[in-house]
């Protein structure tokens, strides 16, 4: 199978986008061809079946560029691919769409995200197959929808040593992604305020990148918070970390919370999963992924009474290995990078 992959950036070293560079691995293993179209590259490391074309973005070229760029590259490299995957930018879906059906490339998008713009339902009519993560993840009623799950690199997140927390010492928490108002920091902080008045002894580790004016207002409103509560010792800001090296900063800790509101499937929370962390949430889309354990791993959205009523219910437990054994299982089950990559690969064929 010879076939083009659309996405927006091509760096191993990224830390939001970094992931990608799994799936190129994974993908070119089963393609005869992969061509790569990019609105900016970095450092990458992808075997010689694997050709990468960027449109320009780091070299400061104008959006206009981008277009023509992308035009160019699709019309050159028309004989290297049979089937087209545009991952998470309809826009591309539009901007080669007629070009692609015209020329009978199959086109398959992949969506996650609660945003149904014009671009999306002019997308969906030129798309053969849309991928998403869960029926959350995608607003948009068609017939061309599969929901495959995510796919996470297990094997790469699994943590040999499987350290699991030991009563009555520093209890080690993270908390990964972007640092904005939609991830509720300020719950988390909250909770800690009432953990830290019963006694228990934390660290807690936030990782993420602030990325405009909204999020640096966040921040700032965060660590004043934080300040407030007297909580400067315990709650530290580690900034953005490329996500080749994440799994190394799940691993020195135990719980990992994610306080995102219901809608799709973060992957945060199946990494930490993947990485053999206790993983607390509030989105509801993960009860299935929690499985017998729901009651004691799901908490109520922006009720810092109830996460931290659950953080000391958990410490209190001799269940924690077999809790973790059972989310790594699960993770494993579901959401298997080779397991995902397969059922899309026999898609698109």
């Amino acid at each position: 199978m010879k076939l083009l992959i659309i996405t927006q950036k091509v760096d191993k070293n990224d830390d939001i986008l970094g992931f990608f560079h799994n799936w190129l691995l994974e993908f070119s293993k089963r393609c005869e061809k992969l061509t790569v179209i990019c609105l900016q590259k970095g450092e990458y490391d992808l075997p010689e079946n694997v050709k990468v074309f960027s449109l320009g973005k780091e070299e400061g070229e104008l959006r206009i560029k981008y277009v023509l760029n992308f035009w160019k590259y699709i019309w050159q490299e028309r004989k290297n691919y049979d089937s087209v995957f545009v991952h998470m930018n309809p826009e591309y879906v539009v901007l080669g769409g007629l070009f692609w059906r015209l020329i009978g490339k199959k086109i398959s998008l992949w969506y996650t995200h609660k945003s149904v713009d014009l671009k999306l339902k002019i997308a969906e009519k030129f798309s053969n197959i849309i991928f998403t993560v869960s029926k959350e993840s995608f607003r948009m009623k068609t017939n061309k929808l599969k929901v495959v799950g995510h796919g996470i690199p297990v094997e790469k997140f699994k943590n040999q040593g499987n350290l699991v927390y030991k009563k009555d010492a520093v209890l080690k928490i993270i908390s990964v992604g972007r640092i904005t108002p939609i991830k509720n920091l300020d719950t988390l902080i909250n909770a800690c305020e009432i953990l830290k008045k019963n006694g228990l002894n934390f660290a807690v580790s936030l990782i993420g990148p602030v990325v405009d004016e909204k999020d640096r207002k966040y921040f700032e409103y965060l660590k004043q918070l934080i300040s407030e509560k007297d909580l400067d010792k315990e709650i530290k800001f580690l900034g953005s970390i490329p996500n080749n090296k994440l799994a190394e900063f799940y691993w020195q800790n135990d719980f990992s919370i994610n306080l995102c509101p219901t809608g799709g499937v973060d992957k945060a929370i199946l990494e930490s999963m993947a990485s053999g962390l206790i993983t607390l949430a509030s989105n509801i889309a993960f009860e299935e992924y929690f499985g017998e354990y729901k009651e004691d791993l799901m908490f109520k959205e922006k009720d810092e009474k109830d996460l931290a009523a659950k953080i000391m219910k958990l410490i209190s437990t001799d269940d924690l290995v077999r809790i973790k054994n059972f989310l790594l299982s699960s993770v494993k089950e579901k959401t298997d990078l080779d397991k995902l990559l397969l059922r899309i690969i026999n898609e698109i064929k």
